[in-house]
């Protein structure tokens, strides 16, 4: 109980930690009787009679058994309740002997009531108590990670004892673990299939440059909004990345239509973004406004959804401007050396 007040001491002055408490077991009186070997030895109770005796007085000693077809029933022997309501009656207890005596309960035994644990807490065959608290005002990751610093700079475990980081905590360690082996592994499989599409390094290249104005976008709208990073962020700049590479598709493509058309470098880049800009807006608000309420929203459940969508509003935003703005001047500059006999 020392190290978990300590603990709980500790959490109340990391920033970001709210509702700290210990979860207390609440006790329930219970009386403990312990037989003295000895005694009954010199009064030649056997252990087996002793135990009879309290089984019978506190919760009722099985007798035999009821059948109702396939159902059967103990049918218990108890001491009548003025025989077993206190710690005094019980003691009143006559107990038999080898010789065929009898001998109070009291006289063979120490007995004294306690306060014990309505229930122990199991995990994992082990014994576990708990310090709860809640975040508020700071992502999660910093907060425990301050919290863990200070743990192991002013608590130390006695030896067989460990500590464990569990609940959301631990949800989000392992989920940021499969996200950060998802997101290399889809930005991977993108590349290989914008280069079978366009069999051009270079064109896969300028594609991808959409990823850091969504990310630009995104980030940007996290900090206005004061929303800090989580999975439900990360998964919204997964899906942000598609519709930016998407978006980055449709203009690559008709640049390098017009310039198979044999347009000049910069009338195909003027008026291929010209003949883009209505699919590349539409698509941008159509995920803008779907998307709206769930960044604007504060309810019930709105934790989980309210991140995402503010990431992929912000990133879209970026993105749309830049990708229509940035990407052609992008495209020019790097087929201008290419192409020499375009202006």
């Amino acid at each position: 109980m020392h190290i978990l007040k300590k603990a709980d001491s500790i959490f109340r002055t990391v920033r970001g930690m709210s509702d700290v408490g210990i979860l207390r077991i609440i006790g329930q009186p219970e009386l403990k009787i312990d037989l003295d070997q000895e005694k009954m030895g010199l009064y030649g109770v056997k252990t087996a009679d002793a135990n009879a005796v309290i089984e019978m007085a506190i919760g009722g000693k099985a007798a035999t058994q009821l059948y109702e077809e396939e159902k059967h029933f103990d049918i218990r022997v108890r001491y009548q309740f003025p025989f077993r309501k206190s710690e005094t009656e019980i003691g009143n207890l006559m107990v038999p002997t080898s010789t065929g005596g009898r001998v109070p309960l009291k006289e063979i035994s120490s007995m004294e009531f306690k306060t014990g644990p309505v229930m122990i807490y199991h995990d994992k065959n082990k014994r576990y108590s708990i310090v709860q608290f809640s975040i508020a005002g700071r992502d999660m990751g910093s907060t425990v990670h301050d919290a863990q610093k200070m743990v192991e700079k002013y608590i130390h475990l006695p030896k067989g004892y460990f500590m464990e980081w569990t609940g959301e905590y631990e949800s989000e360690v392992r989920a940021m673990k499969r996200l950060g082996v998802v997101v290399p592994i889809s930005i991977l499989l993108i590349f290989l299939i914008l280069l079978f599409a366009f069999r051009n390094v270079k064109d896969v290249f300028l594609i991808m440059i959409n990823v850091p104005f969504a990310l630009v976008g995104g980030i940007i709208a996290l900090l206005l909004t004061g929303t800090n990073f989580n999975i439900s962020a990360g998964i919204g700049f997964v899906a942000l990345f598609g519709v930016c590479i998407q978006n980055g598709v449709i203009l690559i493509s008709m640049f390098k239509q017009n310039l198979d058309n044999h347009m000049t470098l910069d009338d195909s880049v003027k008026k291929g973004a010209l003949s883009r800009v209505r699919p590349v807006v539409m698509t941008s608000l159509i995920a803008i406004f779907g998307l709206l309420p769930a960044a604007l929203s504060h309810g019930i459940g709105s934790q989980t959804q309210r991140p995402l969508a503010i990431v992929i509003v912000g990133g879209l935003v970026t993105s749309m401007v830049l990708v229509l703005i940035i990407l052609p001047l992008i495209f020019k500059l790097a087929y201008r050396r290419h192409l020499p006999g375009h202006s």
